[in-house]
């Protein structure tokens, strides 16, 4: 039934303040990891050097933000708390201008609108810390406490009193993967800051200071990656670049990886990620991205940094000389290392017979193909009885195995294999909430891990059909494809897309004629044998007709 406006609309009037204020707390405040953003944004801004985080509960419990900053005047604590109220801008020009990381003077007052807040803060001066309590926005408690210079905001019960916020969110375990990475991110942009990160208890990340990027990149992704990672320096132009980049033999199954910062500013830019990935043209395989991080350096009227509430999107007055620059400083680093040499492997194609034979009167739905030979270390050629078939063997294989591991999951089968030695794995902050979020659905799939240090895990056993490499990888990989999975049924499916991407024989791998003839085998008994489990062809088709009208047969 359609309304009639006129009927719903009411008269038109100024809303009451208290409605407004949540109104502008809804715009900066969208999770827990929001109010980690906006605090971490004004210790940095205060010229901190450490910056302690804690949360419980995936933020809604508790948030408490340390820091040894600058610290707030005692005269200007309860004034922080108002709206529109800061000390970074102060007349229309100096938006034009902006080079702190928060500028609105919403943060404070937004997050005391929705969460019962506590601060205690000394600047340099001050004789005592000012201590102050705050419910509904208002201060019930104010009194003077000793504590060096510096400040500590501590946040209770987000979104009590806002049940309908409360629905929104997610788990705890995925509101602390947030703040995981949110933390992650900003330890890389500032390596001259000791972060530290204490999620429900746990120490989850926890950085030098040092100035190193690549230090924080070995505590943020890992020891392994660190050492691989290619730098990129152009500090002397303008735009100035600066920040590491992964050679084309690293890469990972999402965009997760790509990191971005403007002016030391986190940002999520669709243009910086075109131009990253742009370099690597070519380079990557389908559905690999590379890892980023980048530190954009432009002068404060180049950029706008006040499109987006929470500030996490900016905009170039000339994005296309950004673009450019992006895309030729990373590709300069990038094509200077030697592409990999073409592997020979032996892959084993054999199955258990009952889970590839077709059943009852059911028919394969490709024809019998007879193979011809191998393109280019990728393509199978073979012939059918309607012409010409070009198949990807990676996603065909891709295919066979991921339909082979939902059987084997489906009739609660997985084959296991116990490793002789155990791996080390090194997870990111947010890959180690993953498996704690996800780990008994893991070992059901028949990996077998066990903490062996602060984000370091031992695996023992894995899925019978993982093909041996680097097992580490694989696990990294499959918990970012599940980190943000919330489905069941899905999951399932990400984890065998996962493995199955992992196991598959890779582009450049020469086939013997016997193990291409059983991988053919085994696609024409899949049930989907025309795409992979991503979505991506197996094969091209050439019809005899179209070759006869391509060599002038017919006309």
């Amino acid at each position: 039934m359609v309304l009639s406006l006129r009927k719903i609309l009411m008269p038109i009037k100024v809303l009451a303040r208290e409605v407004i204020s949540k109104i502008a707390a809804g715009e900066v405040v969208e999770r827990p990891a929001s109010v980690v953003k906006e605090l971490v944004e004004n210790a940095l801004d205060a010229g901190a050097t450490q910056i302690a985080v804690e949360a419980q509960g995936g933020g809604i419990s508790l948030i408490r933000v340390t820091d040894n900053g600058s610290g707030i005047p005692a005269s200007d604590v309860e004034l922080s708390f108002h709206r529109y109220a800061t000390s970074k801008i102060d007349t229309i020009a100096d938006l034009e201008s902006i080079s702190t990381l928060g500028f609105r003077g919403e943060a404070l007052p937004s997050i005391a609108a929705v969460a019962e807040v506590e601060i205690l803060t000394k600047a340099d001066g001050d004789a005592a810390g000012t201590y102050l309590y705050l419910q509904n926005s208002a201060p019930t408690k104010r009194e003077k406490r000793s504590r060096p210079q510096g400040t500590t905001v501590t946040v209770h019960h987000l979104f009590r009193n806002f049940p309908a916020r409360l629905k929104f969110l997610k788990s705890a375990t995925t509101e602390s993967s947030h703040i995981a990475n949110l933390l992650s991110q900003y330890a890389l942009a500032f390596p001259e800051v000791k972060f530290s990160l204490v999620l429900d208890g746990r120490l989850t990340l926890r950085t030098p200071g040092n100035s190193s990027l690549r230090d924080v990149v070995a505590e943020v992704y890992g020891l392994e990656v660190a050492q691989q990672m290619l730098e990129i320096d152009k500090t002397g132009q303008t735009p100035g670049m600066a920040g590491l980049t992964s050679p084309f033999s690293l890469s990972r199954s999402s965009r997760g990886y790509l990191s971005f910062f403007v002016n030391r500013r986190w940002v999520r830019s669709g243009l910086l990620a075109r131009a990253s990935e742009d370099a690597y043209h070519g380079l990557l395989m389908a559905g690999r991205h590379p890892i980023v991080v980048l530190n954009i350096s432009l002068p404060p009227q180049e950029i706008d940094v006040n499109v987006h509430p929470t500030k996490t999107e900016v905009k170039f007055r000339n994005s296309q000389i950004v673009y450019t620059a992006v895309q030729k400083s990373i590709e300069k680093v990038v094509v200077k290392v030697p592409p990999p040499k073409i592997k020979t492997v032996t892959p084993s194609f054999t199955s258990p017979p009952s889970l590839w034979t077709v059943k009852g009167t059911e028919t394969p739905t490709l024809p019998i193909l007879r193979v011809v030979g191998q393109l280019a270390s990728n393509y199978i050629m073979a012939e059918g009885p309607e012409g010409l078939y070009l198949i990807d063997q990676h996603a065909a294989h891709e295919r066979v195995l991921f339909e082979k591991i939902l059987a084997q999951r489906s009739q609660q089968k997985i084959e296991i294999q116990g490793l002789l030695e155990p791996v080390n794995i090194e997870l990111s902050p947010k890959q180690k909430e993953t498996l704690k979020m996800r780990g008994e659905l893991l070992s059901e799939f028949g990996f077998s891990l066990e903490p062996f240090g602060v984000r370091s895990y031992l695996l023992r056993a894995v899925p019978a059909i993982v093909k041996k490499g680097n097992l580490a990888e694989a696990v990294r990989t499959l918990l970012d494809s599940i980190a943000a999975e919330e489905e069941p049924s899905k999951q399932d499916e990400k984890i065998a897309q996962s493995l199955a991407c992992h196991s598959a024989v890779k582009a450049g791998d020469s086939l013997t004629a016997e193990e291409m003839r059983e991988l053919i085998k085994q696609l024409e008994q899949t049930k989907q044998p025309r795409t992979c489990p991503h979505g991506r062809p197996t094969m091209i088709h050439l019809s005899s007709r179209q070759l006869e009208k391509e060599f002038g047969r017919i006309g």
